[in-house]
């Protein structure tokens, strides 16, 4: 199955500029075909394009350097994959940490809320009482004095 790129993207890939890359499809060292006008290059040949062939005959004459380099690479790879599922674990107990700090926040603030309004409440008793006690001191007083002033 071939794969094929515009010569844009191409040399995004490759790192080369258009002039380049050109040159390399008139010499055939890159397949590529012209269709609507826009030139399509076969993804293969960018591993051509970016690693020269002088330097492909090097790794495949020394094959052990090759696959100690995959091994390391592949080793590499294994640890930041652990990584990544650790990292990720730790955000997950993190997230939940949160999650449950948060419904203990909120269950707070609901036992804070109906502690103000039971306050607010009693307050409000508390007002009406001392209203009613205010009207029964002024009918009081204003009775001894009305009879005050009669007897004067």
């Amino acid at each position: 199955m071939q794969t094929w790129l515009t010569l844009e993207e191409f040399c995004k890939l490759s790192g080369k500029d258009k002039k380049e890359v050109l040159k390399a499809c008139k010499q055939k060292e890159l397949k590529c075909k012209k269709s609507d006008g826009v030139i399509y290059i076969e993804i293969e040949s960018l591993a051509n394009a970016i690693v020269p062939v002088e330097e492909l005959e090097v790794i495949e004459n020394n094959n052990d350097v090759a696959e100690r380099t995959i091994g390391m690479l592949l080793t590499l790879h294994e640890k930041v994959l652990m990584s990544k599922d650790e990292t990720i674990e730790a955000l997950k107990e993190e997230n939940e940490f949160l999650k449950n700090s948060i419904y203990s926040i909120q269950e707070v603030y609901e036992d804070s809320q109906e502690t103000i309004k039971r306050l607010q409440k009693q307050l409000e008793i508390c007002q009406n009482e001392l209203e009613f006690c205010r009207k029964k001191y002024k009918l009081m007083w204003g009775k001894v004095l009305k009879k005050e002033n009669e007897e004067k």
